[in-house]
């Protein structure tokens, strides 16, 4: 090969200058954003995203039971324009994922919440905003007026502020409710209590090395304003406020289904609850008047040892008939999860943390580049399936899986 020819496949280019730029050059999975996201973050604040309740066990069960299933493709279907959209509790999206609640979204990245919910709009996916978000219900519906808006509700102990809340989403436009069922307690995150992690973060010692390593972390979160949790901050609805310290005693042992009840009175839009629900549960809640399931162990984050949600697809399916909305988080990795959910029966998937770590490592345009690539993924998966829309995917899902090890179909 002659000097010239050696010089012509020779492509050198140098890096882009900016940070976020080469972050979102180099990334092309979720694991590229995690890492990125450690090399932005504080370790306690990182390990705050990262973390599960007590051994992490569901936090790894979560992510390795979506990957104990395999595909059985169709062959030889025309797959050149597979049709990715469908309708979520009869809301049409543009694909069947969503972005899952996450609390105190600003201590990730200053732009917080507005910026997660302009990626989730500019994608056509909808956008669940959580009760301990650091911006309002009211000013994120003013921030994104054409976002598919939900609502993700705590039932406090204060009950006159849960009915307020619900009233609040309900004014500000969000389309339906997430009643989350499964902080009877705050469950006991490992690496928070030994990373001594205080939300806002404060500079002990420990974080005073990180800002060695960490400068623009926190610089950023010197020149913003000051971390509350927005939705229930010092004089909105006549509150008092509450800090980490004090909110989480907010959570209610005592909830029932009667509570659940009296929001499905209250609320006259799409109602969910979202926990790790069970068949029997999940005919219970129908049969109560609730519009879906969303299943969820919160991402490993309360009981620990809980069965990964995506097993319970299938089970709640085959209880509650077609007709009824059945949500599923917790492990979503992949593009290729989303499709294994939806064959099992669900309507779509949620993710959280993956765009968490985008949002830390890139701002807006790393949660764009994370539902791309997690929608690239699925629109590739559903090609070499050979499955050309997501009704097909549910119609077909028993033929198209089969259970690692046991040889198990999902059953129809």
């Amino acid at each position: 090969m002659k000097f010239h020819e050696v010089r012509d496949l020779v492509r050198l280019t140098a890096p882009p200058l900016d940070r976020r730029a080469r972050v979102l050059a180099a990334a092309w999975t979720v694991e590229d954003f995690r890492r990125a996201a450690r090399r932005a973050l504080p370790r306690s604040v990182f390990d705050h995203v990262d973390g599960g309740a007590d051994e992490e066990e569901s936090l790894r069960g979560n992510v390795e039971a979506f990957r104990r299933w395999r595909f059985v493709p169709n062959s030889l279907v025309d797959v050149s324009a597979p049709d990715l959209r469908t309708r979520v509790l009869g809301r049409p999206v543009a694909a069947p994922l969503g972005l899952a609640p996450t609390g105190y979204t600003r201590m990730i990245s200053p732009l917080g919440e507005p910026a997660v919910a302009a990626a989730a709009a500019a994608a056509g996916l909808p956008y669940v905003l959580s009760t301990m978000a650091t911006t309002s219900l009211e000013d994120l519906a003013a921030a994104t007026p054409t976002l598919d808006r939900w609502f993700q509700l705590y039932v406090w102990k204060d009950r006159t502020l849960t009915e307020q809340l619900v009233r609040r989403a309900e004014e500000a436009g969000y389309g339906v409710l997430e009643v989350a069922i499964d902080t009877a307690v705050s469950g006991h995150r490992v690496r928070d209590v030994r990373n001594g992690l205080t939300i806002p973060p404060a500079l002990t010692l420990s974080s005073l090395v990180d800002i060695g390593t960490r400068p623009g972390y926190w610089t950023g979160v010197l020149r913003h304003d000051s971390l509350t949790f927005a939705n229930v901050s010092p004089g909105v609805e006549g509150t008092a406020g509450y800090t980490i310290e004090d909110i989480t005693t907010q959570f209610d042992a005592t909830v029932t289904w009667d509570d659940v009840a009296r929001i499905r009175e209250l609320w006259s839009g799409k109602l969910v609850i979202k926990g790790t629900v069970g068949p029997r549960d999940a005919v219970r809640a129908r049969d109560l008047g609730v519009d879906g399931v969303h299943l969820s162990n919160h991402g490993g984050r309360q009981l620990d040892r809980t069965v990964a949600p995506v097993d319970l697809v299938a089970p709640v399916r085959a209880v509650v008939g077609e007709d009824f909305g059945v949500l599923v988080d917790s492990g979503v990795r992949h593009g290729a999860d989303i499709a294994t959910a939806i064959a099992l029966g669900a309507d779509a998937c949620f993710v959280g943390r993956p765009y968490l770590w985008a949002l830390a490592a890139a701002g807006e345009d790393g949660v764009s580049r994370v539902l791309q690539l997690l929608l690239e993924q699925f629109r590739r998966t559903l090609q070499l399936l050979g499955v050309t829309s997501i009704a097909q995917l549910r119609r077909e899902g028993c033929d198209l899986l089969v259970h690692a090890g046991s040889g198990d179909t999902p059953k129809p």
